[in-house]
């Protein structure tokens, strides 16, 4: 077979292209291009149009912090703005104390900035950090242009991203939360909408000044907001009933945790040959993907990619995203992929593990055990991979693109997973053979023997399959009966494997 039929185009396999290949596919079929311009010299006859990218200028307060940092947010704010779309011109940074109440920089930087927007011909400005409808209005009056803050900004990606119904409900509700006192009006929106005279419009009854447009528009958001809280609480009763079932199943379940872009999608397509999309961008993939695969000891495990996180992720996208984020409660291992090339990874350790500790002291239940994944590590110089691997000695450190490190990583989840199994000794009668079964698909076998009334088995097993088999417990007493002492929780191995299973070692952001 020639080379053309091996390989479709873009590299794909012209047997099957992937979903995820599909998706890049898709969503690279349309964009806009800079540079680019359908303005015509005689526009008496034909319509005027323009094609362009949006063209802003950036701008954040420095309050806490090194100037590092600063740059660093400043360099991910950019990175937000071109993944929606936009062509960054230039970046302001005011150093104050706190953002000033009116303009969030002050009214100085406002005019230094309206020259800025002047000579750049920007139409945009992006504010790194969330702006009060008060501040968002003065802030326009002086610039003269369009102004966001960095939660619209990631809101709009989330919306271009969004795939699945239920993502599509999340970020729909976020955005109006994130809308609703924002609302402004001018003109007829302020006007109130009278009652109407008798014999027109209305009535008797109808008489009076009526609502102004602004608020039958606020009235509608909430009707609207409520109405989609009501859709994702039925479609979080499927998600939990399938999450249930994953647990009833006993294989033991990891949820793919991790900073945006630090590589959690293209670690699942490495672990599970799970196919979704892979793209450098931030926020690529925002729906949850669960998958099952088999590691190096033959034990089964269900991998689940969660939704990536930022510094200063949104509240209305924390709360919009709560079922998609719950994910993570019932994991019995978080991976948490670090993007080992970027500048400061414990900033990035820090901000996920806030997210996590919020969404677990929401739902009141205790932390998984958490096991690093530094990624990326071929994007490293050997001095910069040395100092990571002095500073994270218990993480795995591993290349998803190339490959480097997956097999070590697989190993160290068996041996994790197997610290966390259960060690049980059961008398199956005959009759349960499915459960039989299960112990060896699902645990490890340490004896096994055949009685007259049953297979006597002592093996590791997972702990919700443990459950199962408390009734069959045996602890080779000479009546031959079952005795619950014959299960036993071993966790002594958790520790050694560099995973923290403590609360506050495991989830305390301070700490880092």
């Amino acid at each position: 077979m020639n080379d053309a039929t091996e390989t479709g185009r873009n590299g794909w396999s012209a047997a099957a292209p992937t979903v995820g290949e599909l998706q890049l596919e898709d969503r690279s079929a349309l964009r806009r291009v800079a540079g680019l311009s359908t303005e015509l010299t005689d526009v008496t006859e034909v319509e005027y149009r323009q094609l362009r990218l949006e063209r802003v200028v950036l701008v954040g307060v420095w309050t806490e912090g090194t100037a590092t940092q600063a740059e660093a947010s400043m360099s991910e704010l950019a990175a937000l703005a071109e993944t929606a779309g936009s062509e960054v011109l230039d970046a302001l940074i005011q150093r104050r104390d706190r953002p000033d109440k009116s303009t969030y920089i002050g009214s100085g930087k406002a005019e230094e900035l309206r020259a800025i927007v002047l000579e750049t011909g920007a139409d945009t400005v992006i504010c790194d950090g969330e702006l009060t409808p008060a501040q968002l209005t003065a802030l326009e009056k002086v610039v003269k242009v369009k102004v966001i803050d960095r939660t619209a900004l990631i809101l709009d990606i989330f919306a271009q991203h969004a795939t699945s119904r239920e993502g599509k409900a999340q970020v729909s509700l976020a955005q109006m939360e994130y809308m609703l006192p924002r609302l402004r009006g001018w003109g007829e929106s302020m006007s109130r909408q009278a009652g109407g005279r008798a014999g027109s419009n209305g009535g008797v009854g109808l008489r009076g000044p009526g609502e102004t447009k602004i608020e039958t528009d606020r009235r509608r958001i909430r009707e609207r907001m409520a109405k989609l809280r009501r859709e994702i609480r039925e479609m979080k009763t499927a998600r939990d009933t399938k999450r249930a079932k994953r647990s009833a199943s006993g294989i033991p379940q990891v949820a793919i945790v991790g900073y945006t872009n630090a590589g959690k999608s293209s670690l699942m397509n490495a672990l599970t040959d799970a196919g979704i999309l892979v793209q450098d961008a931030l926020f690529a993939t925002l729906d949850p993907t669960t998958r099952r695969a088999a590691l190096e000891d033959g034990r089964e495990v269900v991998f689940t990619d969660t939704v990536g996180f930022v510094r200063h992720l949104p509240t209305q996208l924390v709360e919009a995203f709560r079922s998609t984020l719950e994910e993570v409660t019932g994991a019995d291992l978080l991976l948490h992929v670090v993007d080992g090339s970027d500048p400061l990874p414990d900033q990035q350790i820090k901000a996920v593990r806030e997210v996590i500790s919020d969404v677990l002291r929401e739902s009141n239940t205790p932390a998984p055990p958490e096991f690093l994944v530094v990624n990326k590590i071929d994007a490293l110089d050997p001095l910069e991979l040395t100092q990571l691997r002095g500073w994270l000695p218990d993480a795995a450190f591993v290349s998803a693109r190339t490959g480097e490190g997956l097999d070590q990583l697989r190993d160290r989840l068996g041996q994790i997973l197997g610290g966390l199994d259960v060690e049980v000794s059961v008398l199956l009668p005959y009759t349960r053979g499915d459960l039989l079964a299960r112990i060896h698909a699902d645990g490890k076998i340490i004896s096994s023997e055949h009685e007259e009334s049953g297979t006597r088995v002592r093996a590791r097993v997972p702990n919700a399959l443990a459950g199962q088999l408390t009734e069959f417990a045996y602890a080779g007493g000479s009546n031959g009966k079952a005795d619950p002492n014959g299960i036993t929780l071993s966790t002594g191995a958790v520790s050694t494997n560099g995973v923290a299973s403590d609360v506050g070692a495991s989830l305390d952001a301070s700490q880092v």
